[in-house]
């Protein structure tokens, strides 16, 4: 399960969810949080279901070493954007800018994981900061930049891991008939 990814990107699409939720108070943030927390569940549960707990053996040291590169630099850059931000007066602009850092870090992953799928969050996510800092620059409300981006980014890190599951179970259906 662990190598399709789709632990990932449920859990990191429910962060990016409540991102976006926090631009609500009260009853709605609460639903919304809650309801966003059934979905990471919900896809984990699935993978879990239909996916194969073994990859074929371990990742190769190589890959294994490019991953936590890639990682690295992302969490390097998304310090910067954060710390940046802070300093400079615009803490809002921390959401859309750590989106196309974390969607320019799928980019090298396709090669890692030899995944061309990683594409499409890769352009999702660079596209929900672009948002975010397009609301932004027509003035919108920080609440607004943070409903954008954390929504735009949860559904489609979720998008994906539900395309992941759909495109594995469809593999296997395909294998035993």
């Amino acid at each position: 399960m662990s190598k399709s990814g789709v632990g990932f990107l449920a859990c990191f699409g429910l962060g990016w969810w409540v991102l976006g939720t926090s631009a609500f108070d009260g009853a709605v943030r609460l639903v919304l949080t809650v309801g966003g927390c059934l979905v990471p569940v919900g896809l984990l549960l699935a993978a879990r279901r239909s996916l194969p707990t073994t990859g074929g053996g371990s990742f190769p040291a190589d890959r294994q070493r490019r991953f936590r590169q890639v990682n690295l630099v992302q969490w390097l850059l998304i310090a910067a954007v954060v710390v940046g931000c802070l300093r400079i007066g615009v803490p809002v602009l921390v959401g859309p800018l750590v989106a196309v850092v974390v969607g320019l870090h799928f980019l090298p992953l396709v090669a890692v994981f030899e995944q061309p799928r990683l594409r499409v969050p890769a352009a999702l996510l660079v596209a929900a900061g672009a948002a975010g800092g397009a609301v932004w620059c027509a003035h919108g409300s920080d609440a607004t930049v943070r409903l954008v981006v954390g929504l735009m980014c949860a559904l489609s890190l979720w998008g994906v891991a539900a395309w992941t599951l759909a495109a594995t179970s469809a593999a296997g259906r395909a294998v035993t008939e």
